[in-house]
C-alpha cells in the first residue's frame, strides 16, 4: 500500500494503458481521479473494477486540450479527495492518423500537438498550486519521441520528443518544491493504439527484432508508473525511462 492517503488524477486513465495505471494505483491504496474524453463505457468499467477491490475512484469526462474543462478536473479531484492531487499521471494522448508530411494541414499539426503536448501543460500547470512536497508528475511519452516514430507519425513522434523535454524542463524547476518529475516511453504495447494504428506484420516484425521477443503488456507499463510515483524512485527526477523490451536505449 504504497500509495495509502494519496490522490491520483490519471488522464486518459479509462482504457487499455490507462485503466492499468489507474487500478495499480489504486490497489496499492491511492484514491483515483479516472479522467476520459469521449469512451465513457471504459472509463466506468476501468472504476467498476476499482471499487469493486475496494478501492475508491472518481469518474470525470474532461477534454484536456480545454482549458476550461481542466480546471472542471482540477477541481473535481480537489473537491473529492481532500484538495490536493499528490500523483498526477499525463496519460491522454494519441496518434489520430498517419500522414505524411505532404498530406499534413496546420490543423491536424495542432490538433497532434495539442493533444500530446498542450494537454500535460494545461493539467500540470491547474494542478501545480494542489501537488505537496513529495508529489509526483509522470508523463507517458513513447519510444517515438526518440526515434522519429513510424511511417506518417512524425507529428506524433516530435510531440513525444517534446514532452520528454518538458520532463526535464519541469524536473529542474519543480524539483526544488520536492516535486519528482519524471517519464516513461514504451516501445510497442499491446493495446488498441496499434490495433487501430499498425498493421499486423508490422506488429510481428517488431516483436521479433525486440529482444524479449514479444510486445510489452499495459500492466507493465502500470508497474513501472507505479515505481516512478513511489517512494522507491525518491532520487530520480527528469529520467524518460524505456520500457521497450531491449529494443532501443537511450
Amino acid at each position: 500500500m504504497r500509495f495509502k492517503d494519496k490522490v491520483a488524477v490519471v488522464t486518459g486513465g479509462g482504457r487499455d494503458i490507462g485503466r492499468c495505471v489507474s487500478m495499480r494505483l489504486a490497489a496499492e491504496g491511492a484514491k483515483v481521479v479516472v479522467n476520459y474524453r469521449g469512451d465513457e463505457a471504459s472509463a466506468t468499467e476501468t472504476v467498476r473494477q476499482i471499487e469493486a477491490a475496494g478501492g475508491a475512484a472518481l469518474l470525470h469526462r474532461a477534454d484536456v486540450t480545454s482549458p476550461a474543462e481542466v480546471a472542471g478536473l482540477v477541481d473535481a479531484a480537489v473537491a473529492a479527495f481532500g484538495g490536493k492531487i499528490d500523483i498526477l499521471v499525463n496519460l491522454a494522448g494519441g496518434m489520430v492518423a498517419r500522414k505524411t508530411l505532404a498530406e499534413t494541414d496546420e490543423a491536424f499539426f495542432d490538433t497532434v500537438m495539442d493533444l500530446n503536448l498542450k494537454s500535460a501543460f494545461l493539467v500540470t500547470k491547474a494542478a501545480l498550486p494542489h501537488i505537496p512536497s513529495g508529489g509526483a508528475i509522470i508523463n507517458i511519452a513513447s519510444l517515438a519521441g526518440r526515434d522519429g516514430g513510424g511511417p506518417g507519425a512524425s507529428l506524433y513522434a516530435a510531440s513525444k520528443g517534446a514532452l520528454m523535454t518538458l520532463t526535464r524542463g519541469w524536473a529542474k524547476e519543480l524539483g526544488p518544491q520536492g516535486i519528482r518529475v519524471n517519464a516513461l516511453c514504451p516501445g510497442l504495447i499491446g493495446t488498441s493504439f496499434h490495433d487501430i494504428f499498425s498493421k499486423p506484420e508490422g506488429r510481428k516484425a517488431v516483436a521479433g527484432n525486440t529482444p524479449l521477443r514479444r510486445e510489452g503488456r499495459p500492466e507493465e507499463v502500470a508497474a513501472a508508473v507505479a515505481f516512478l510515483a513511489s517512494d522507491d524512485a525518491a532520487f530520480l527526477a527528469g529520467v524518460n525511462l524505456d520500457i521497450n523490451g531491449g529494443l532501443a536505449f537511450s
